[in-house]
Parts: C-alpha cells; structure tokens; sequence
C-alpha cells in the first residue's frame, strides 16, 4: 500500500523537480495529484511514464490525502497549507514561511532527520533555503567530530534559485551582449547577472546583510546547533543550475585535512571529489542532475587555529528544495506513516 501525494505548484522549476525525483527514486505513490494556480489550470506535466493534468489549487479537497509537497512561494503557502493540514494532509513546504516557526521542524534528513516527530503541533515541515541545506549535509559529520565554533561562507548562487524569471534573463542578457542592437535591462535582478556577479539575494536588512545571508546564519543554528556562529555573503552568478559555496569553519577541537575527508567520505548524501590536480574538484556544471553534495578543496586554514577550508557543490534544485522534500516524505512514511 503506497501513499496519497499532492505537488502543489507542479508547473514551476521545482514543482517539476520534485514529480521527477518522486519516480526517480520510486517513491511509493498509490495516486497522485498535481496543483498549481488558475492561470497553468490543465497545463500538463510528467510523472515518470505517466502525462498528469493540473488541477486547481484553489478549489482543491485535501481530506483523505497523505502528505502535499508544496513550491507554490510563501504568500500562497500562507493560505493553503494551514488548509491542506487542517484537513489531515501533511504538508512538506519548500518555501520560507515556516521555517523558523518553532512548533515547525525544519529538516535535512541526513542531519536532522529525529525532528520529524515534531510535525504533529501543525502538520507542517519545513524545507530549508537551498543554500543552507548543501552547508549543513557537509557541516554536521564535522561538528559531530570537533563541534565547530564559527562558520564564515560565500556562496555562489545560480540563477534558478530566483525561478524561471531569472533563468530566462540570463539567457536573454547572454544573447544580447553579442547582438549590440537587443537591450535587456534588468528586471529579475537588481544589475546585469549575463557576464557579472551580484552581491546581493534577496532584500536588505538593516543591519546590513541580505535576507538570504540572514536565512544561513538563522537555519544552520536552528538545523544543526544555536551555538555555532555563522557569517555568509550571499552572490548571484551567471550560472544557470547549481549552487556553490566557499566555507571556512573554526573547531573548538584539532581536526586535521585527512580525518576531516574521511569523514566526509563516510557521511550521508556527500561526494568527495579531492584531488591537488587541475580539473581535481566538482564545479556547478558537473553536478547538475546528482542527488549528491560535493565536497572538494579540502584545507587546512593556517590563519586560526582548528581551521579548514572547503568548496561545496550542489544541485539547487535538487538537494537545496525538491530532492530534500522528497527525503523528507520519503522519512515521515518510514518513520510515522509507515504505509509504503
């Protein structure tokens, strides 16, 4: 006996994503539906060998369904997933609304995957930003060994973090500067992203730092540890799929190059690709596709004492939204459910 699965926002980048993850990896799936707004109503999508029609997110009965992954954006999270819960549906929710509710847990199944139990308060469990969830895969089984101090991360962010929007401006920005007759001013994004990179995801805060850093800082405490202190500058750059971090980490306790790659190498959902040769680490456009977080330029950083350097690699829409929401299905019907 399968599950009743519900993806709402199934025509969006990750909506799409997660309909393809879900066969992938044979989710047990006895039926399934796919929601989206009325302006995509009867748009048809792919599910494994199977053509599904949208149906209408608003006018949609959520009684007698199991659990609904939902990548529909906050505001309309806000209106249909306390919807779906009331109605006895679980809601897997990818965007940022509930993430730092604190009677809402927030989950990387290969970190933090006992939270789970703590669905029961609202029906709901929160997908985290795809830039902190690649950090924290890699993060966890180094602070399990040393409990790591202060973080300090750059990221490297695709464009389709910002959706089809800004995946289609780069394009467009990219074919226009070798035709100097097509202008394509920004509209996604605040600058030219087509050959230049942007300090700057999401809105300003007053302290200085974008939403998007705030986000790191605040899912690594709440995910991993309160204590570890994180600092992030967030950047967009022209690349179409595949999120990039450099992260520095200070331990409370010594933990050499060599033990912290095999550590890596044993841990969860992670790929070491380390090697001092050129073209001996994973780049964005080698791990489009993978379910896997790469790990690779593995360091010792001589400036502090207990400090390392690495370079973490993932697919956004992946690992960073649709392939953790569908682990995170693929652990709430093992550990709770329990039908598949």
């Amino acid at each position: 006996m399968g599950y009743k699965v519900v993806v709402a926002g199934a025509t969006g980048n990750v909506g799409r994503e997660m309909l393809n993850i879900l066969a992938e990896r044979e989710f047990p799936v006895d039926e399934i539906a796919v929601l989206a707004s009325r302006r995509s109503l009867g748009t048809e999508v792919s599910f494994g060998d199977k053509t599904l029609k949208t149906q209408d997110l608003d006018t949609f009965d959520f009684t007698g369904w199991d659990m609904a992954l939902f990548a529909i954006g906050s505001d309309a999270t806000k209106k249909y997933a306390p919807v779906a819960a009331k109605a006895g549906c679980v809601v897997i929710d990818n965007s940022s609304l509930y993430r730092y509710d604190p009677d809402v847990p927030l989950i990387v199944p290969e970190v933090n995957a006992d939270a789970i139990t703590g669905y029961s308060k609202k029906n709901i469990i929160a997908n985290p930003n795809c830039s902190t969830a690649q950090m924290v895969v890699a993060l966890k089984p180094l602070h399990d060994r040393a409990r790591i101090k202060r973080v300090v991360v750059s990221t490297y962010q695709s464009v389709s973090g910002a959706g089809k929007e800004g995946m289609d401006e780069l394009w467009d920005q990219t074919k226009a500067v070798y035709n100097p007759t097509d202008d394509k001013p920004a509209k996604k994004f605040t600058k030219q992203i087509a050959f230049n990179v942007i300090p700057h995801i999401d809105v300003f805060m007053e302290d200085g730092s974008t939403k998007e850093e705030w986000k790191m800082v605040a899912e690594t405490k709440k995910i991993v540890d309160p204590k570890i202190k994180v600092t992030a500058t967030c950047v967009r750059v022209p690349v179409f799929v595949g999120h990039a971090e450099a992260i520095n980490i200070e331990f409370e306790d010594p933990l050499d190059e060599d033990e912290a790659r095999d550590i890596l190498r044993e841990a969860p959902g992670i790929m070491v690709i380390d090697k001092r040769e050129d073209g001996g680490y994973v780049t964005p456009v080698e791990c489009v596709g993978d379910f896997a977080t790469f790990i690779s330029r593995i360091r010792q950083d001589s400036t502090i004492e207990n400090g390392l350097n690495l370079w973490c690699v993932s697919d956004n829409l992946r690992k960073g939204a649709a392939l953790n929401a569908v682990q995170i299905a693929e652990v709430l019907g093992q550990r709770v459910l329990k039908k598949g």
